[in-house]
């Protein structure tokens, strides 16, 4: 049975006049000494580096700087601290070093999820990052194939950048193809391998397909679907990152982002979209 109560709060929610979001708001873990130090401070300080689709820089000089769910993510954390959200500029180099040296409170420049950072920090980890194979559309081993299973088989050459992030998932995935490796041409995956027909398909991380899919006609990705966003290919996670022994902040930042993904998804896919 409905109580009285909980029926005037589906009726009031219906009514627009409370949101789910002012229902949901976790208590903040008054015991964290960084809960405590930084509502001292006034401030939520999050390093801050952009990297599309999950942390974008707005440099017309118009709007909001930063955007993205990572920055969507760190403006409900200052929120229900009750403290405004300050952005420190990190580099790649050091973005981890400046959690252990308390330069920030959390790194929202999003990182992957690594064995050697779980030493050193803790993840919210908010979404993932994998690799597509993409061909030529009319080349007739592309438009075969039903899966990347289809590609691992003699007859098929594979290109892909040496030393690049997907050179050993490459070797691994594709014992059985010919392998190109070929020299880092600045682009995002080796598409003028493909187009010159030199290399029947090549590896790409799922979120700069999306850009090459508009600009260069023709082409097809594996796994089909949802325009390869779905892979699970060599799949990271991506989020962003504390210093370690905060238990009871980690805690409460997880639960936050929680509730909040699907937001973040949903931004996510508009920033993609958007590239």
């Amino acid at each position: 049975m409905i109580s009285v109560k909980n029926g005037m709060l589906a009726l009031a929610l219906a009514a627009g006049l409370v949101t789910p979001h002012a229902r949901a708001d976790e208590p903040l873990p008054t015991n964290s000494p960084r809960v405590q130090a930084i509502q001292k401070a006034g401030v939520f300080r999050v390093g801050v580096l952009a990297n599309p689709p999950w942390l974008v820089e707005n440099t017309s000089g118009n709007g909001d700087q930063w955007s993205g769910p990572g920055w969507t993510l760190a403006k409900e954390y200052a929120r229900l601290l009750g403290v405004k959200l300050e952005p420190v500029a990190v580099s790649h180099e050091t973005k981890v070093p400046v959690l252990a040296a308390n330069q920030v409170d959390m790194t929202i420049s999003p990182l992957s999820v690594t064995p050697e950072r779980l030493k050193v920090i803790d993840f919210v980890t908010y979404s993932s990052t994998s690799l597509c194979v993409f061909g030529r559309a009319d080349n007739p081993k592309v438009a075969s194939a039903k899966s990347i299973d289809d590609f691992n088989k003699a007859g098929v050459v594979v290109a892909y950048y040496t030393g690049g992030g997907e050179e050993h998932w490459v070797q691994q995935r594709f014992p059985n193809a010919t392998l190109r490796g070929v020299s880092t041409a600045g682009t995002a995956a080796p598409v003028e391998e493909i187009m010159a027909k030199r290399a029947d398909v090549s590896p790409i991380n799922r979120i700069p397909w999306v850009a090459l899919n508009k600009k260069v006609k023709g082409l097809k990705a594996f796994p089909e679907g949802n325009n390869c966003q779905d892979s699970k290919e060599m799949g990271t996670d991506v989020g962003s990152a504390i210093d370690k022994n905060q238990p009871e902040f980690l805690a409460w930042l997880k639960a936050v982002e929680t509730r909040m993904q699907p937001q973040l998804t949903a931004e996510e896919k508009k920033a993609i979209d958007g590239m």
